[in-house]
């Protein structure tokens, strides 16, 4: 986006493949100049330099790799995703070379006084975290989560004459008729347990490779390895198993209660007769879903937008008017929902795919948040600031969800109030999953020779523990303890789930702040959506008047308020 406001429409973005030979050469050149600099301003010029390097290099990659997920069977396109997984991390070697000169320039005191101690920070971690004997490993992990990536999204899954791909069959799942849901439910596990080898096959690897990457840059295991690569500068391990230990604690006795309020509320006599395939139907008469097409989703949403506040109303235009948003389902589109950006033009990019069900306005608003944070911070001086850590971006597009809640009626109609409920609830509820995600991955990176079968069993524990009201019928996949294998997270995104649950406690804090009508919540929310990923975790949190997430107070205060509001409520 230019600084007279007009936008390039996403398909008129131009993509070019990098030309390597010519990107080395600049890079030599800046290497030259950072070596014989004399004074803090050519550092800085060349600072800036690097920046735009990065920002083009990034743009072109972030290109390739919506395209390609748009149609992962697009040949262009997965030859151009195949280029950035073959050269990324040589690339990242080039960039490592400026980060050396940084760190060990006489100037170094100037570049942190111009961006922060927080940019020399990263970029000291970043080095720390790649070796150039780890690029082969870099690649080839990349190239085992591409062929996880396309194996889920050409899944086909037959199902009453039809074929439907992993997002499309999740609607049966929310069926007033039970024998639909538990059908569809049956053909998906059938569909999965067909590729069970090959998702063990490639798990497997990535366990080996990722450990192997750890050990060549001097850490202990992996977990170590990537909190570092995380940026997870104000909390360790450590801390986050207390965290778990309070939603064991605190939130699984809420959630198992919840669940059996479903079963009743299902007719369903209570737990013993209530079992996985029913969990996403809340309420017997159906759950709320959107009363429009996408089309009039998208109508109503541009409406809730401009009267949220004038920011976000000119934030949504600027998404429908340049086509930064791909929400519908189709074959071979890769299933889930990001949001992306294209940081040479100052735009983000909203990817879903709808489905008919209320996750279609839940996963919008939580992608809208998403991208009106890295809008807003896309005046940052740095890329490296366009986007916080993993938590603190979930507090944006979570804290979104909630803050439209003034608005749900436009899609929801007389079923808001349900649809209030069930957010809430499943906000809640969500805790525990996100938390056995997390302590299972830590487990399966500390004990990296563990078999498929012995990660199965692992997972069998971490469901008794963390979700103790889960209970299969026909479901040979999930029954042998594989359900986290479609958790795409565990595959592509090691360790990027706690995430999450962090930043839904801070969310429920907005959503307090919210019923409680604080005229304050949303500028707050609009602070720090603009701080972008200038200030770390925590600091963050306190820039948006929030308690800690780390502190078992917080929990307990929001968590108790939860619980007194879906206790009130006539559903």
């Amino acid at each position: 986006m230019s600084s007279s406001g007009t936008f390039t429409k996403f398909n008129n973005l131009p993509y070019q493949r990098p030309d390597l030979e010519a990107l080395h050469a600049t890079y030599k050149t800046l290497w030259g100049r950072l070596d014989a600099a004399t004074s803090a301003d050519d550092v800085l010029e060349a600072v800036q330099e690097w920046n735009t390097l990065r920002i083009d290099y990034a743009t072109m990659e972030n290109l390739a790799e919506t395209h390609f997920t748009q149609n992962v069977k697009d040949e262009n396109f997965k030859a151009e995703k195949q280029f950035y997984t073959d050269n990324s991390p040589t690339v990242t070697e080039w960039n490592e070379e400026v980060s050396k000169r940084l760190l060990h320039s006489p100037f170094r005191p100037d570049i942190e006084a111009k961006y922060g101690a927080l940019f020399t920070r990263r970029i000291e971690d970043a080095a720390r975290t790649f070796k150039p004997e780890i690029k082969q490993l870099l690649i080839d992990e990349a190239n085992c989560g591409q062929e996880y990536t396309a194996l889920l999204a050409e899944l086909e899954i037959d199902f009453r004459g039809e074929k439907y791909n992993l997002s499309g069959i999740r609607k049966f799942a929310e069926d007033t008729d039970r024998n639909a849901r538990r059908e569809a439910s049956e053909a998906q596990q059938k569909a999965l347990t067909a590729v069970a080898d090959k998702l063990d096959e490639m798990f497997d690897r990535l366990v080996k490779i990722r450990h192997e990457i750890a050990q060549r840059t001097g850490f202990a295991n992996f977990v170590e390895y990537r909190y570092m690569q995380m940026g997870r500068i104000e909390y360790t391990a450590s801390d986050v198993e207390k965290f778990r230990a309070a939603v064991r604690e605190i939130v699984v006795p809420l959630a198992l209660k919840q669940h059996e309020k479903q079963a009743k509320r299902l007719g369903l006599g209570g737990l013993e007769n209530f079992y996985s395939f029913d969990e996403s139907l809340n309420f017997p008469d159906g759950n709320p879903q959107p009363s429009a097409p996408e089309e009039g989703i998208i109508t109503d949403t541009k409406k809730m937008y401009h009267a949220l506040h004038p920011e976000t109303g000119a934030f949504f235009d600027m998404m429908i008017e340049g086509g930064y948003m791909d929400l519908t389902t189709r074959p071979n589109k890769a299933r889930g929902g990001y949001c992306t950006n294209f940081p040479a033009y100052g735009v983000p990019f909203i990817f879903s795919n709808f489905n008919g069900t209320s996750d279609d306005i839940r996963v919008l608003t939580h992608e809208a948040g998403h991208a009106f944070q890295v809008y807003s911070s896309r005046r940052q001086p740095l890329m490296d600031y366009f986007w916080p850590t993993m938590e603190a971006c979930e507090i944006h597009s979570m804290s979104m969800e909630f803050l439209t809640w003034d608005w749900m009626d436009k899609f929801f109609g007389e079923k808001t109030p349900q649809f209030r409920y069930s957010h809430l609830e499943e906000a809640v509820t969500f805790l525990p999953y996100a938390c056995a995600i997390d302590e299972f991955q830590h487990w399966i990176y500390t004990h990296t020779t563990a078999t498929p079968d012995e990660r199965k069993a692992e997972w069998k524990r971490m469901e008794q523990t963390y979700l103790p009201w889960r209970k299969y019928s026909n479901a040979p996949f999930n029954q042998s303890g594989a359900l986290w294998q479609t958790q795409l997270h565990v595959y592509l995104y090691p360790f990027y789930y706690i995430d999450y649950a962090l930043a839904q406690l801070c969310a429920l804090q907005f959503w307090k702040r919210h019923q409680n009508k604080d005229a304050s919540a949303l500028q707050d929310y609009i602070n720090i959506c603009t701080i972008g990923g200038s200030l770390p975790f925590l600091e963050i949190v306190r820039a948006a008047h929030l308690d800690s997430p780390f502190e078992r107070s917080t929990m307990q205060a929001i968590i108790a308020e939860a619980a007194s509001w879906l206790d009130a409520q006539a559903v």
